[in-house]
């Protein structure tokens, strides 16, 4: 993108009839201009490089494995696994199949996934052996495949210690490495990402074929990678931003990934990028709030050329602090699992502090009256809404359509789509975030729903009631804080506290549970009985 204007103005959709993410980019990639795909690194200090060939070779195998198994194209496949190149084989697998992944965070517990299963109707589960025992409850999953020891990441049991489970690595060694892919139509649904909502459980968000092709756009005009380019995205794998940056954008346009399988720590982050010579990092607010506490400028930066940042809002003061430090601009994105990155900041275009930046080419994004639909003015906060249709934008919620319409509006310029996020758009056609229209609490990039956390504090006996918000906090973004009313006869106390939280991390994802709980006589609530969340985040 040489100017944002230009680029709005010559943007036209191609969008094409069929698209098999495997066959039309990783095999024709393998096919006509070989070269690297995947740079995988973990905490162990492996390393392992994939050519295009190598991941055509490997997710084909995979792929002839599911098969005989008794996958068939439209079925959903749980996959839950860690920053291993064994992900982006097995997803690319699942879309020569024409299966639809549903990728999962690795923390999530039984009973998490055992609701997943469900919900889609999983018909496969992979996973490491080391989840295995997490499936013990998914009982109408009938092909069951996982991942055992490799170098550098998560050694378990070998996969024989497990009964029923296909060892997959193992079978697909014997199989041929090449694969008929399904002719999937663009409209077909090709991915499921469960995201959470401010009531009820997670919601089955289903993007299409055509949407997995058509995220290479942010790729090419937000982070402007290409054939050359070392793209290095931190993300979970099951958020969809992994998706983005990771797999589907980044090979979409030609560009190798990296991934590295360990904890966070920031000199570590630095001295991978300098290894390996990153050329483009994604890392989360969080992140950069801790990088930029570091000497910088004793890591040497020189290939890195750019770093963006998405999952929660940046703080003007830190990409301030990190162009300083590294000499390097941090470009701040917005995106929704519905969406996927959308308003962003691009390098031709000003930066103006604060800023979620202009839509990206190909989309349309108004500030509007949720009660109205009508335009607000500039300055003005309102709910920001994205025009429909857009093939950026999901096919629905699964398996519930009602879920789905309740967010889109009709308006006198057509259908809208309610993100649920506030804002508004100065009179340069720049949009600023100012909050979430719903109760959805972002902490450190994990999008967390308060029912999911006030569920699981339900389940232990002391629990009368409660309510959970997110709280502003400096490091996080937010942090999950519970209000709880005891049942009687039961005394509050520091102990008590941690009992609570330690409950939580057990019951589901570990990343979910309190940081902070304070014990209530009682909670705020409507004249209906409806338990009003947002007095406890205003108090």
């Amino acid at each position: 993108m040489r100017a944002y204007d230009q680029a709005v103005r010559d943007f036209r959709w191609q969008l094409p009839e069929t698209f098999n993410f495997g066959r039309d980019v990783v095999d024709a990639y393998a096919d006509s201009d070989d070269r690297l795909a995947l740079l995988s690194t973990s905490d162990s200090g492996s390393v392992r490089r994939f050519l295009f060939s190598d991941v055509s070779r490997s997710s084909s195998q995979y792929a002839h494995v599911l098969r005989r198994a008794g996958l068939r194209p439209g079925d959903r496949v749980l996959v839950q696994l860690p920053r291993i190149p064994e992900w982006q084989i097995a997803m690319t697998a699942c879309t020569k199949l024409g299966a639809v992944p549903v990728p999962c965070v690795e923390m999530l517990t039984a009973k998490d996934l055992e609701y997943r299963a469900e919900h889609c109707g999983a018909a496969c589960v992979i996973t490491t052996t080391g989840n295995v025992p997490k499936y013990a409850r998914c009982d109408r999953v009938r092909v069951r495949a996982c991942i055992g020891a490799h170098p550098g990441a998560h050694p378990g049991a070998h996969p024989g210690a497990h009964p029923g489970w296909v060892d997959l690595p193992a079978e697909a060694a014997r199989e041929q490495a090449r694969f008929p892919c399904v002719d999937t139509p663009a409209e077909a649904p090709a991915i499921i990402y469960y995201t959470s909502g401010s009531t009820g459980m997670p919601k089955g968000v289903t993007h299409s074929a055509r949407g997995l092709f058509a995220w290479r756009v942010s790729a090419a005009y937000w982070q402007g990678i290409g054939p050359g380019d070392l793209n290095w995205c931190t993300a979970d794998t099951g958020w969809a931003k992994s998706g983005t940056g990771s797999l589907f954008s980044p090979w979409g346009v030609g560009a190798a990934v990296m991934f590295h399988d360990g904890a966070f720590d920031p000199v570590r982050r630095l001295e991978l990028i300098a290894e390996h010579g990153v050329t483009v990092f994604c890392g989360p607010a969080t992140e950069f709030r801790h990088l930029i506490q570091l000497d910088v400028g004793a890591f040497d930066l020189s290939k890195l050329r750019l770093c963006v940042s998405a999952g929660e809002s940046v703080n003007p003061e830190v990409v301030k602090r990190w162009r300083e430090l590294s000499g390097v601009e941090l470009l701040d994105g917005y995106g929704q699992s519905e969406t996927l990155m959308t308003i962003l900041n691009y390098r031709p275009m000003k930066v103006k502090p604060g800023s979620m930046g202009k839509p990206l080419p190909g989309t349309r994004f108004e500030v509007i009256d949720g009660a109205t639909g009508e335009v607000v003015a500039p300055g003005d906060v309102g709910q920001i809404a994205m025009a429909l249709p857009s093939p950026l934008f999901m096919l629905g919620y699964w398996n519930d359509d009602d879920r789905t319409r309740a967010n889109i509006v009709e308006t006198s310029r057509g259908e809208r789509w309610l993100t649920g996020d506030m804002g508004y758009q100065d009179v340069d056609g720049y949009f600023f975030y100012t909050g979430r229209a719903d109760d959805i609490i972002s902490s450190a990039g994990y999008r967390i729903g308060p029912m999911e956390v006030e569920n699981a504090l339900m389940e232990h006996p002391a629990v009368l009631e409660v309510a959970v918000v997110g709280k502003p906090d400096a490091e996080r973004g937010e942090i999950v804080k519970a209000f709880v009313v005891l049942k009687a006869g039961v005394t509050g106390s520091d102990t008590l506290v941690s009992e609570l939280q330690d409950f939580v991390r057990q019951t589901t994802a570990p990343y979910k549970y309190p940081r902070e709980i304070e014990f209530r006589v009682d909670l705020p609530k409507s004249a209906a009985g409806k338990l009003l969340r947002r007095v406890l985040r205003d108090a």
